[in-house]
């Protein structure tokens, strides 16, 4: 079992930054590819990003590409989102997911593990 808690969301105007953090407990997390998706009012659950075990390899959603930067600490079984640029269209519950072996999907349902998310809120 892997326990994953968000934490980082807020309110903030456009053009803002904000830093999304995932720390993770249980199993080993060096071995679980991690991603972050989000899921606006209405909508479904959508990729953002996500990264390989060893954090040599990285992957976007084409709206947060450039914008959006995912990183991980294996030493601090911690993942991180940094959000800059931030649009209104950004509003969303953001999770972190996890899923066993080195590979990024961008499906939610191959994921094994769930956050409880935080809200990020952007203003206009």
């Amino acid at each position: 079992q892997v326990q994953l808690v968000e934490s980082g969301g807020g309110l903030v105007q456009a053009g803002g930054s904000l830093r999304l953090s995932c720390a993770a407990s249980g199993r080993t997390f060096s071995t679980y590819a991690m991603g972050w998706f989000r899921q606006a009012p209405g909508k479904e659950r959508e990729f953002v990003a996500g990264i390989r075990w060893s954090g040599g390899s990285t992957y976007y959603a084409d709206s947060v590409k450039g914008r959006f930067t995912i990183s991980r600490d294996n030493a601090k079984n911690t993942q991180y989102l940094q959000m800059n640029n931030l649009k209104p269209e950004d509003t969303a519950v953001y999770y972190c997911a996890a899923r066993g072996g080195s590979h990024i999907f961008t499906t939610p349902s191959v994921y094994d593990y769930w956050g409880q998310g935080t809200q990020v809120t952007v203003s206009s």
